[in-house]
């Protein structure tokens, strides 16, 4: 089969098309033949050498993607049967003809989506519901601030927040990626560039700040949040695309404040963790994108790029100039 491959760490032009052998399902494990994967930040980071896929997992990019079910493992229990349409979750290898999955970790797509969309959804969306619900315990009536919020995470955040009857906030670096928010549900967008968020946010809520912070930035944010953050508010750490060197009072800060810094990661939970999220958000939120009104969910596609264009889709990333998702098709 066809991966996207490096063999140094380094820049997008490392990346290139190589054949590989095709993976064989073990134990109640699917064969996915692969239609469209998606781009994250954990690929950018893993072509740097600064972000190792978990042991035994993949060393292809690719954390999602969507296709259909080819072959089944032994010993699958499941009710997936060969030719579904499927979307998955996944530790690594999703840019490639073939993957396999775990079955408790693929997902019926959503009546009404395209392969693209549903390739969008399952490492953000899980990500997103996580750090709202398992996590930040998110109420209604709560504020919550989520930086990067044109990010696929954030756009998938703001829907998620409106959803559970909570009030979203952002921060992004463009009119144009703020407007988009507002559009999703945001309530106020900030620029990072041009003013202050946490002097906006605590106007915004009138002195009280956020209860929930949802951030992917880390050590250059750390002093704006911990003053934005209300009483027994919570602060979910989920990215250091800040920097991680802390240098000032964020213990006493914090302590003051009696807040919570909760730290996650996605990739590298356990099997077990993963079938419950997976379990839980198929329950909870898959059938929403589904449904018209104003509940209704909506993954966001910025650009498709084929396989092929790995660099450039890597270049475009980094760039940050994508709102939503950029996805890739593989050739069939």
């Amino acid at each position: 089969m066809l991966a996207v491959y490096f063999d140094n760490p380094g820049g997008p032009e490392n990346l290139y098309i190589k054949e590989v052998p095709k993976p064989i399902p073990g134990e109640g494990e699917v064969l996915l033949k692969v239609a469209v994967s998606a781009l994250n930040r954990a690929d950018l980071l893993q072509r740097q050498g600064q972000y190792h896929p978990p042991p035994g997992a993949s060393s292809i990019l690719g954390l999602e993607a969507s296709g259909y079910v080819s072959e089944l493992g032994p010993g699958c229990q499941g009710h997936w049967k060969i030719g579904d349409s499927a979307m998955a979750l996944l530790p690594g290898g999703g840019q490639a003809q073939y993957v396999t999955v775990p079955e408790e970790l693929l997902m019926s797509i959503p009546e009404g989506l395209t392969l693209h969309q549903a390739a969008a959804i399952p490492e953000v969306w899980l990500t997103s519901f996580q750090l709202l619900h398992l996590l930040g315990n998110v109420q209604a009536g709560e504020t919550v601030l989520i930086h990067a919020g044109a990010s696929a995470v954030g756009i998938a955040a703001i829907q998620l927040t409106r959803m559970a009857g909570a009030i979203p906030l952002v921060t992004a670096g463009s009119q144009n990626k703020l407007q988009m928010a507002e559009k999703l549900g945001a309530a106020a967008g900030f620029n990072y560039k041009e003013q202050d968020f946490c002097e906006a946010t605590m106007k915004f809520t009138k002195g009280a700040g956020v209860n929930l912070i949802l951030d992917c930035i880390g050590g250059s944010y750390w002093e704006k949040n911990v003053n934005c953050l209300a009483l027994d508010g919570r602060w979910i750490l989920y990215g250091l695309l800040g920097g991680e060197d802390v240098s000032g009072p964020l213990f006493s800060k914090l302590f003051y404040k009696r807040g919570s810094l909760i730290t996650s990661r996605l990739r590298n939970r356990d099997k077990k963790y993963k079938q419950m999220l997976v379990k839980a958000f198929t329950e909870q939120i898959l059938p929403h994108f589904s449904k018209e009104g104003s509940q209704r969910l909506l993954p966001v596609l910025d650009r498709v790029y084929p396989m092929a264009e790995i660099q450039a889709a890597h270049k475009y990333m980094e760039a940050n100039r994508n709102v939503g998702k950029i996805v890739l098709e593989l050739p069939q």
